[in-house]
């Protein structure tokens, strides 16, 4: 089925920005902000000067054009209201700093949508400002290294969305290092149906899986992790103080995950960020899985109309020399 997609006008947001912040205020313009390929973010623009976030899980808003996934699958697509929400509260009571909520309806009421209104953080990502001025940078990264703390503190004895997690419910699959590698191989099997490099070391890349997860030792809880943490997953508000975004994949899962990806994303800058204790056979397995991830879902996404295929198109190719690179080092 194709999907139109289309950004959203501001007639269209005007009923949404009314319930969620008055009728004494009026929306004067609204803007599609850049990034999101799950669902829909809009800044609205109000008569007095102020400002407010919308986000809109939509079938036309998401680029995937995932079928409905099943929360029970920890690495099922991540979007939707419900996941915001349980990941919000999740956070709020430890409290970590995000995008405060102002108003969320799942009544279609407004729009024919799921949406959310949040506080709009104007500071700019950490991205951005680790560019722009890295001495700045320092204490938001500070303060980022410690909410990670807590996060990978908070512990559950099983992995899961916290959605899943928190009202009681079992996750599929056994434990983490299992999952990852059920999912690496299935990543694999796709990534080397879509490129030729991948398809011509695909025994060898299945081995490898197969051995390192042979290698990770049983362990019995697991800690928060966000999931997808970049710089650009960061906002740092008018204080300084870094504020998470893109939460609905939070989940209980091990901290090398995060880790994983932290350092691929925050590159010289994860030194801030890196912690004691981890398990460097978790990391290995864990880089692999990841590395095949980031060629498989980006060439998919390829397939339909993302509006920044060339973006997509580096991080596949990036890491496709990244797998290949890791099957050419031998496993210590």
């Amino acid at each position: 089925m194709t999907v139109t997609r289309r950004p959203l006008t501001r007639d269209e947001l005007a009923p949404l920005a009314r319930a969620a912040l008055g009728p004494a205020r009026t929306l004067t313009a609204v803007a599609r902000l850049r990034g999101g390929s799950k669902k829909g973010v809009y800044r609205l623009f109000l008569d007095d000067g102020s400002t407010a976030v919308a986000y809109v899980w939509d079938p036309a808003e998401d680029y995937w054009d995932a079928a409905p996934a099943d929360p029970r699958d920890s690495f099922s697509h991540a979007s939707g209201l419900d996941l915001f929400t349980a990941a919000y509260d999740r956070l709020t009571a430890l409290g970590i700093r995000t995008p405060r909520l102002l108003f969320a309806d799942r009544s279609h009421t407004h729009l024919p949508s799921d949406v959310a209104v949040v506080e709009d953080v104007r500071g700019g990502s950490l991205e951005d400002l680790l560019h722009r001025d890295p001495e700045a940078a320092e204490g938001p990264l500070r303060e980022l290294a410690e909410a990670l703390r807590t996060l990978h503190a908070h512990s559950a004895p099983r992995h899961g969305k916290v959605a899943v997690v928190d009202n009681g419910g079992i996750a599929y699959g056994g434990s983490c290092e299992q999952v990852v590698l059920e999912r690496a191989l299935a990543d694999l099997a796709e990534a080397a149906a879509r490129d030729a490099r991948i398809a011509a070391v695909r025994e060898a890349l299945h081995d490898r899986l197969h051995a390192l997860a042979g290698r990770v030792r049983p362990r019995g809880r697991v800690g928060l992790v966000h999931g997808e943490l970049g710089p650009d997953h960061v906002l740092v508000d008018e204080h300084g103080h870094p504020a998470l975004i893109d939460i609905e994949g939070l989940l209980y899962f091990d901290a090398e995950w995060e880790h994983v990806f932290l350092r691929q994303r925050f590159h010289d800058d994860y030194a801030a960020l890196r912690a004691e204790g981890l398990d460097e056979d978790r990391l290995r397995l864990y880089r692999l899985a990841m590395h095949l991830s980031l060629v498989a879902g980006p060439l998919r996404l390829l397939d339909g109309d993302f509006p920044d295929p060339e973006f997509m198109r580096a991080i596949a190719e990036h890491s496709v020399g990244q797998t290949l690179t890791l099957l050419e080092n031998p496993v210590p």
